[in-house]
């Protein structure tokens, strides 16, 4: 498994690509901006793209699906059934044409030989969630390095994202954690020094 990162649009969201190696195939995940440039990344790593997987439906991880879809037409495309997209500027439409379909909590994405699980991490928007490959979570907006993704937005909620916060710390091991904004961290780093995951675990202590 490689993953690799690029940050894109106005306030450098990170789209990756979760590739495996073995069969030489990849998942985008967030491509918030920048459609050439993320077709290229792809054509350049020599994966064969399987699908799309947003962790959240706001514009900011969404606004390149189109330009990306204009190279890779046919690929499917994930995001949670509770992400309202097209209702406000915050949740912009997703492409008309494009391939959507619904994850939830429980289930598993093929990428090659790479299994990806959906666990359903609400709080920063109802629908957030976290894509948990092998050791590595790509958490989108709820878990960052020393902070969390913010509330104060339409379906933004507190308590939800502290409960958030709180599963995934009680998982067990190590995990890196890739976020969708900002440098990369471990969850046992993130366990010990973030204060919303401790205030998190505190609260369901």
């Amino acid at each position: 498994m490689k993953i690799t990162s690029m940050q894109v649009g106005p306030i450098c969201t990170n789209c990756y690509l979760l590739q495996d190696e073995q069969t030489k195939t990849c998942a985008i995940v967030d491509p918030g901006d920048c459609g050439d440039r993320i077709a290229a990344a792809v054509q350049a790593a020599g994966c064969q793209p399987v699908c799309v997987l947003l962790t959240h439906g706001h514009t900011d991880h969404t606004d390149g699906l189109a330009g990306l879809l204009q190279h890779f037409p046919h690929l499917p495309v994930y995001i949670h059934a509770a992400e309202p997209v097209g209702t406000s500027q915050l949740f912009g439409p997703l492409p008309a044409d494009a391939d959507i379909r619904h994850y939830d909590e429980g289930d598993t994405i093929a990428v090659g030989s790479l299994t990806v699980h959906i666990l359903s991490t609400p709080g920063h928007s109802k629908g957030s969630v976290t894509l948990q490959v092998e050791n590595a979570l790509l958490c989108g907006d709820t878990l960052f390095a020393g902070s969390c993704g913010r509330v104060d937005l339409p379906d933004g909620d507190m308590e939800q994202i502290l409960h958030s916060l709180a599963r995934l710390a009680r998982l067990e091991g190590d995990y890196a954690v890739y976020p969708g904004h900002m440098d990369a961290s471990t969850l046992e780093q993130e366990r010990q020094t973030n204060p919303y995951v401790r205030h998190a675990l505190d609260a369901e202590s």
